[in-house]
């Protein structure tokens, strides 16, 4: 039977674990019991700010017969074994991406899951947010008649850290990864072959930690649509975020976010606007709180 309430525990007490506990927090059928982080303090701070406590291991946290459900957002070599301890112990599970950095270690993953009767999601957030969900209806509608192409746009305001490029898998699977996950779920079938390019010019230390930051991505599907996917580490005006859906009947189409819709005119300029939303918290508050 359902429950009235489901209680939580966080791994990870970092930018992305504080999100999802504060939603969850807020959430009326929902409490967080456990915050488990290897940084004490960390999970000590967010425990307090969502009615929590900590817990000092995994293991402790998930032998907590209250506990129903995870959410993963730790450090990525963490995930896989945490995915597994928690479906071990019956628990549902929310993961962060990427599952891991190893796709062969994915799969076996993902072959294991099979044992389990308990909901594995991975979080691709924006899956979830309004704009996607309303271009995808549009789709789902007939509205572009049938798909012929599809241009995603997904450009970050500034390059991470060094120390952070070096651990994060790369571009690909980093940052790209979430367009991948929009494009398979907007084209509506899946990709029969990929043609990337990529190129650093905008941070040599990028390229020096052995990644890139400029990279553009042709899908195309058995029927032949294509699916063109560009991103860079950089866009001095902000987080851009745009997609283009063309067929048969017509077009459909994102543009950026903003804090408000007013255009401002005078001497100097027209149509001045708002600046673009900072970055992935703010433009996809909603995607991570549906």
């Amino acid at each position: 039977m359902a429950k009235d309430r489901l209680t939580f525990c966080i791994f990870g007490a970092g930018r992305i674990g504080k999100l999802h506990a504060r939603n969850i927090a807020a959430h009326p059928r929902a409490r967080i019991k456990y915050v488990v982080d290897p940084v004490a303090r960390a999970a000590a701070v967010l425990a307090r700010q969502v009615g929590a406590r900590t817990s000092p291991d995994a293991t402790t946290a998930l032998a907590d017969r209250e506990i129903d459900a995870v959410v993963i957002a730790s450090s990525t070599n963490t995930h896989v074994d945490l995915i597994m301890a928690s479906a071990r112990m019956g628990k549902a599970v929310l993961c962060e991406k990427p599952i891991d950095l190893d796709i062969k270690r994915v799969d076996r993953c993902l072959a294991a899951l099979e044992k389990h009767r308990v909901p594995v999601a991975i979080g691709f957030n924006r899956r979830f947010d309004p704009t996607n969900r309303a271009i995808r209806a549009a789709i789902r509608n007939g509205d572009v008649g049938d798909v012929e192409m599809i241009v995603i746009t997904s450009r970050d305001p500034e390059p991470p850290p060094a120390a952070y490029i070096k651990v994060s898998g790369g571009l690909f699977r980093d940052m790209m990864i979430h367009d991948f996950d929009l494009a398979r779920w907007l084209l509506g079938e899946e990709p029969v072959e990929v043609v990337a390019k990529a190129s650093c010019r905008v941070d040599r230390g990028i390229g020096r930690a052995g990644d890139v930051d400029t990279a553009m991505v042709i899908l195309t599907t058995r029927r032949g649509s294509l699916c063109h996917i560009n991103n860079s580490r950089r866009a001095a005006y902000g987080y851009d975020q745009r997609i283009e859906v063309f067929g048969s009947r017509g077009m459909v189409r994102s543009d950026n976010l903003r804090p408000t819709a007013v255009l401002k005119s005078n001497a100097v300029t027209t149509d001045a606007r708002d600046p673009l939303l900072h970055f992935f918290v703010e433009r996809y508050a909603d995607a991570y709180l549906h």
